[in-house]
């Protein structure tokens, strides 16, 4: 295959190379592990290779040569259409569990189905009705019609909205139903996407520095390098996102049009224990109010006199926090209620939300640990795990939130 080494078009290969190595190594993990989210970030990593690949074959020698020109041409390499749509369900299928590509998907991945016709309608009209060019007789790529790269990046500027949105809601929903949320906040799909704003904001502003006359004079040349700061963006992502180990097991439903509300499902063995512990609780989903506003309290008086002294003895007498998977549901399954019910309890009678909450309880008993000593015949961490908390960088951001300083600070200042 015909192919000219040289600066532009060897660094893009590289690029290129890696970038599927990624993505091949990132689908065969989602088949051994059963990792969705991988597949969507494999795709993902797949779309960013092509996306390049006009430009490096281009520097190659292929568009000055028959019938690689041709291959350029007709083919779709750009699927702009589609990275929008897919890193929209990469982010879902990593923060929840629960997500599934459905048919109702399909309607985001329609304009991209469109182009691919519409390139397809395109090779079969010129090379096999006409025998001529028709479509692509002004001589240019028709990945690179300025419709198309216009349209493009006003799609992928929406996808990237809507799953920044999906994951902020994810926040404010994961501390209302997990005692453990910081280790399932995924800070890696913040730093994913602000990665592709990246991406996109370079794309614009070399599309606006199309209009200074200096860069203008660099012309082909000089918009290799929007290609080349695309390909370490993306070689960034695939590294980042190969070495994510972290999986949440909370599953959920969110609507991004309804700023109040989020829907916890139950997980499906919680749904078959949940069947078995009460006649009451239906295992069906589960609204969690993630909206900051307060609630007057005196509305529910009789709910929060009800189930605050039975939710304070769970804490105080069964110690029921240093579980370290302590979740809402399963709150709720011991006091044989709704988490609905459990969730309105601990934002209205407690002003928290249920990951500071029970984390609150958990500081507490690491003090009188202090107090009573037990640094003296175990680890400070070991003291932590005791008391519920599971990792060291948790424990130590929940214990500075609450008492404004590090463990090892209280312990000295407090503890002879």
């Amino acid at each position: 295959m015909y192919f000219s080494f040289g600066f532009h078009s060897s660094l893009l290969l590289i690029f290129f190379f890696h970038g599927l190595v990624y993505a091949f190594l990132l689908y065969r993990r989602s088949v051994k592990e059963t990792r969705i989210s991988d597949r969507w970030l494999a795709l993902f990593l797949l779309l960013c290779c092509l996306y390049i690949a006009p430009w490096m074959l281009g520097f190659g020698g292929w568009y000055d040569t028959q019938p690689y020109r041709d291959i350029l041409f007709y083919t779709p390499f750009q699927h702009l259409f589609l990275l929008g749509p897919v890193i929209f369900f990469y982010t879902q299928s990593l923060l929840n569990p629960s997500f599934r590509f459905s048919k109702k998907e399909w309607i985001h991945l329609l304009p991209a189905v469109l182009y691919i016709i519409f390139s397809a309608v395109m090779l079969i009209t010129d090379k096999i009705v006409l025998k001529k060019y028709f479509f692509l007789a002004d001589g240019e790529d028709p990945d690179f019609d300025w419709w198309y790269q216009y349209l493009g990046f006003i799609s992928m500027l929406l996808y990237f909205a809507a799953s920044l949105r999906y994951y902020n809601l994810y926040r404010k929903m994961i501390v209302q139903a997990v005692s453990y949320a910081d280790t399932v906040l995924f800070k890696w799909v913040k730093n994913f996407l602000m990665a592709f704003l990246a991406m996109l904001m370079l794309k614009f502003l070399f599309e606006v520095a199309v209009f200074i006359p200096a860069f203008r004079k660099l012309s082909y040349a000089g918009s290799w390098w929007d290609y080349f700061s695309f390909a370490l963006i993306f070689y960034y992502m695939a590294i980042r996102g190969y070495s994510n180990s972290i999986e949440t097991k909370v599953p959920f439903r969110l609507n991004l049009l309804n700023y109040k509300q989020a829907l916890l499902l139950p997980a499906p063995a919680e749904r078959k224990s949940i069947s078995l512990v009460a006649e009451d609780i239906e295992p069906v989903e589960i609204i969690i109010d993630n909206n900051s506003d307060e609630r007057n309290i005196s509305e529910d008086a009789a709910l929060l006199a009800k189930w605050k002294p039975l939710l304070l003895q769970l804490l105080e007498q069964e110690k029921i926090f240093e579980n370290p998977e302590l979740s809402l549901t399963g709150m709720a399954r011991l006091l044989k209620t709704n988490p609905a019910i459990v969730s309105k309890v601990i934002n209205q009678g407690f002003g928290l939300n249920f990951n500071d909450f029970i984390n609150q309880y958990r500081i507490e008993a690491v003090k009188q640990k202090l107090t009573a000593g037990e640094h003296k015949v175990q680890t400070l961490l070991g003291i932590a795990f005791d008391c519920g908390f599971n990792s060291k960088a948790t424990f130590n951001r929940a214990f500075k939130k609450a008492m404004g300083q590090s463990p090892k600070d209280w312990l000295e200042k407090h503890i002879q």
